[in-house]
């Protein structure tokens, strides 16, 4: 089985797959999938995944980028789930502080607000409990006059105090990828933009695989496994219907809109937590020179694939930003970019979008399959657990094997191997230096150990081979070794792979993008060797990408 992922090796990753029984094939490619795949790969089991876009395109490129403790979930009673994935995003963070990091949240406490000062205290506190939080990260409460001095920015007349806490902030993603990517080196197979589009069954009714169809080629396969497992997040009751119809219907889909402006025109000093005017609670944070602020919640039935901000969601977020912050007087057309994720929740008759737990749950069938569905980013290593615990019991009554224990608590990421979280600094330090002597500029070599860890040095051993392919491009030497970098490693198929999940600069740097879309187009042209046709259908679905980003199409 490979231990690259490589673009170019896409057609060995599928001959390869279909060269003999698979253990487990996992199919979803987003973080809950790729999730599974490390578990089961690492506890010795050969494992597959398909996804039918892109990885990560779904819900795991489109959340609100954190790895959070749950605080919310407090006011559902949820303790068990603040606990878990309390713990969980400290692993998270110790596996992959190259995609993790700590985000001080400030938290005003308003007149009529959903929270009151006493309510915040106990809450915080008990959040700090459950969640395990170290010393150095938990809550301190502050008055009014504390909180605006901290955030002079925050409506005043209501202010009534406020709380300051830990979040952690991730590139969901990349962290999506990083996961993918140490599966992959452990030994798994791994492949986008292939969809399953029906089940193989025995003379017992039992799957023993699928049917797959490259969208990239058209092509159909079939691949062989003893377990499979339906990890594909809001299209979980579409798969499960292809084995039986009768199970299709799991899911309450939610939508979340998320804006992104220029820093300068919400110039907050740290990520906020506030209400908004019908107090639900937003977050507004800032990235990269920009603040980016959602989410909204709300019912969807939509198109999934590519799901668009409406009228209303771009209303609702103004007015909530107008609402906490008014002098920063934002208007709609300062909305740079924006991006709508989609939330498969476990359906609650009777409950509301924002009353509808958070947690996941696991079916089972009569053919085999095995189906997760729900859940946070925060706890996609337990839920991956879970899984492979279930397939592990089931491979010790059917084989008598005998597949160790879960072993993903300390196992870090691709990239993570930086000396520990606590070394990270150190670790990005000493790297940009290195960077900047290979003739990089210091935001670069900066930006790039930060964004890859350990695999940044893979970037620099490529800097050196650039010139000539930027001479024939007209891309910049470190765009070239980004683009060369994740088409080699990676295993990127489309600009717009490149361009959101692989550098996420279509959502926090789109000027970036239209300035170097038609080279790096050009590029992956000649990398693929792409005929006319091929190249302009990928051309124009970035287009239709941006278009969409930009707010310039609305559903």
């Amino acid at each position: 089985m490979p231990h690259s992922f490589s673009s170019r090796k896409r057609n060995q990753y599928i001959q390869q797959m279909q060269a003999s029984v698979l253990d487990v094939l996992v199919i979803g490619g987003g973080i809950t999938g790729a999730g599974i795949a490390l578990d089961a790969q690492s506890r010795g089991l050969q494992t597959g995944l398909l996804e039918m876009q892109d990885f990560a395109a779904g819900t795991s490129s489109r959340s609100t980028k954190l790895v959070h403790g749950g605080l919310r979930y407090l006011k559902q009673f949820e303790f068990g789930l603040v606990a878990e994935v309390g713990r969980e995003r400290a692993i998270v963070y110790e596996n992959g502080p190259h995609v993790t990091r700590a985000e001080p949240m400030l938290l005003p406490l308003v007149k009529n607000g959903s929270l009151g000062k006493l309510g915040a205290s106990i809450g915080l506190s008990v959040y700090d409990l459950l969640a395990g939080v170290k010393s150095s990260e938990r809550r301190k409460m502050l008055s009014a006059q504390e909180t605006l001095q901290r955030e002079p920015l925050l409506r005043p007349d209501i202010l009534q105090a406020g709380a300051y806490y830990f979040e952690y902030r991730t590139d969901d993603a990349r962290l999506t990828i990083e996961i993918l990517k140490e599966a992959v080196q452990q030994g798994a197979v791994a492949l986008n933009y292939v969809k399953v589009i029906g089940f193989i069954y025995n003379a017992q009714k039992r799957i023993t695989g699928v049917q797959a169809e490259d969208r990239l080629t058209g092509k159909t396969y079939e691949i062989n496994a003893k377990k499979v497992v339906n990890a594909t997040g809001p299209w979980v009751d579409t798969l499960d219907s292809k084995d039986d119809p009768s199970k299709g219907d799991k899911l309450h889909i939610t939508k979340g809109v998320h804006i992104v402006l220029d820093h300068a025109k919400l110039p907050i000093r740290q990520a906020i937590y506030f209400d908004a005017p019908d107090k639900r609670m937003v977050f507004a944070i800032p990235r990269e020179g920009k603040t980016y602020v959602g989410t909204t919640d709300t019912t969807y039935k939509g198109e999934m694939e590519h799901p668009l901000m409406t009228e209303e969601d771009k209303t609702y977020l103004i007015n909530a930003i107008r609402y906490m912050f008014p002098d920063t007087k934002v208007q709609a057309s300062d909305i740079e970019s924006n991006w709508v994720g989609l939330r498969p929740l476990i359906r609650q008759p009777g409950k509301g979008p924002t009353e509808i737990s958070r947690k996941d749950e696991i079916f089972q069938y009569a053919s085999g399959l095995i189906t997760i569905a729900g859940g946070k980013l925060t706890g996609y290593r337990k839920m991956a657990e879970r899984v492979v615990n279930i397939l592990s019991e089931q491979f010790s009554k059917d084989e008598g094997k005998t597949v160790p224990a879960c072993q993903t608590a300390k196992i870090p990421v691709s990239g993570g191997n930086v000396g520990g979280a606590a070394k990270f600094r150190e670790f990005v330090n000493q790297k940009t230096q290195q960077g900047i002597s290979l003739g990089l500029s210091e935001k670069y070599a900066r930006k790039w150990s930060e964004m890859y860890g350990a695999n940044v040095e893979q970037l620099f051993s490529r800097l050196k081979d650039s010139t000539g392919e930027t001479n024939t491009f007209g891309l910049p030497p470190e765009l070239v070794v980004q683009l060369q970098y994740s088409l080699e490693e990676e295993l990127t198929a489309t600009p717009t792979d490149f361009f959101i999940r692989r550098t996420g600069a279509l959502y926090f740097n789109i000027d970036w993008v239209r300035q170097w879309q038609e080279g790096v187009v050009a590029y992956m042209a000649n990398y693929f060797g792409w005929d006319i046709k091929t190249t302009e259908i990928h051309s124009q679905t970035l287009q239709s990408r941006l278009a969409e980003a930009g707010g310039l199409v609305v559903a």
